[in-house]
């Protein structure tokens, strides 16, 4: 027969139990399931090349548009009035000799007329001859009483008057000679012809236009150049124009505009032009005028993103984050563009694959390959 276990008995029994059994449960091997998971290690989004500004020399240019002029134009036109064209020997886009005939008017009318002149000038001349025996005749009977003073004042005024005459009959011939000549149309220069409205058969008044003439067929490209940069321009510099559509060109600035537009705030720069096949005089063109050269910090252009009409640029922090910033850039050379500010020049740059990127990303860092 059991005897009942007394209060402390029994608390001091539970105790000893609970003693074992948390040793027992110390001894067995931990579960896989009893023990904390581990931190996951964050994905890398991109794995990325690294590059830092470098100083480069650059070219100062400035950059400017403008259109293709002819460097002089002249202008052909009639010179006689009345006359009727008869021939026209040359059209738009030839190329011309100075002193080359373009065109011709009828020269009957012409001839005519300075035939009938050179007849007056042969009357004037035997008239002169004339007057000029009488007038060394009454000289020479002055004294002897055969002539009074009268008659030999008549005959030396006689004299003087005939050969006034023959003066003006020679002026005639003068005025003639150039009307006959001016029956053909010549060249002022060499040149290529841009424009005719000469018409066979019409019968045009003096200084109607004929033609229009490229003066040496020489171009000119007149630059557009903002009023801050037109400053920096001078007669001799060397530029560089790209027509539409065609292959640079090397000019050479002969004039700075005195004057800059008051709407525009733009100035012209004339830059003469070799001649060069594909040019033509009215084409828009754009170019560069070489200022020299000078240096500055660079990256790659596959570094530099356009976001937002902005230039940005990935920077890799020391924790493998990249960070967007705003960069301000100017000129580009080659592979590689102008860094005017907004990064210091040791920072690290993503060099490519930056459009994958956003702010806060985590990137895994290689070496470049060589």
């Amino acid at each position: 027969m059991r005897l009942p276990l007394s209060p402390l008995a029994s608390t001091v029994m539970l105790a000893t139990a609970l003693a074992a059994l948390l040793a027992l449960h110390a001894t067995r091997p931990a579960r896989a399931a009893d023990t904390p998971p581990a931190a996951a290690a964050t994905k890398p989004a991109l794995t990325v090349t690294v590059t830092q500004p470098q100083t480069a020399a650059l070219p100062l240019e400035v950059a400017a548009n403008g259109s293709l002029h002819a460097w002089q134009e002249a202008i052909v036109g009639a010179e006689s009035n009345g006359m009727r064209l008869a021939e026209v020997r040359v059209n738009v886009g030839d190329s011309v000799r100075r002193g080359q005939v373009l065109a011709s008017f009828g020269a009957e009318m012409a001839r005519a007329e300075l035939a009938q002149v050179q007849a007056a000038v042969a009357e004037a001349e035997a008239a002169a001859a004339e007057a000029a025996a009488n007038a060394q005749r009454a000289r020479d009977l002055q004294g002897s009483g055969a002539y009074s003073a009268q008659q030999v004042t008549q005959y030396l005024t006689a004299e003087r008057t005939a050969q006034a005459r023959v003066q003006a009959q020679r002026a005639a011939l003068q005025v003639a000679t150039l009307r006959l000549a001016q029956t053909q149309v010549l060249a002022p220069d060499h040149g290529v012809i841009s424009a005719r409205s000469a018409t066979v058969g019409a019968v045009v008044p003096a200084g109607q236009e004929l033609f229009r003439l490229i003066r040496q067929g020489r171009l000119e490209w007149r630059a557009e150049v903002p009023a801050a940069d037109i400053g920096a321009l001078k007669a001799g510099q060397a530029a560089r124009v790209t027509p539409a559509g065609g292959s640079p060109v090397a000019g050479r600035v002969r004039m700075v505009a005195p004057t800059v537009d008051a709407t525009t705030r733009n100035g012209l720069v004339y830059v003469d032009l070799p001649a060069a096949a594909g040019l033509k005089a009215g084409m828009f063109a754009r170019g560069e005028f070489d200022l020299g050269s000078g240096s500055g910090l660079t990256l790659p252009q596959s570094a530099v993103l356009l976001r937002d009409g902005f230039s940005h640029v990935f920077t890799v922090e020391p924790d493998n984050k990249v960070r967007q910033r705003k960069v301000a850039v100017g000129r580009r050379v080659g592979d590689r563009i102008e860094l005017l500010g907004g990064l210091p020049a040791n920072a690290r740059v993503v060099a490519s694959g930056g459009a994958f990127l956003v702010d806060g990303d985590t990137v895994r860092v290689v070496a470049a390959p060589q």
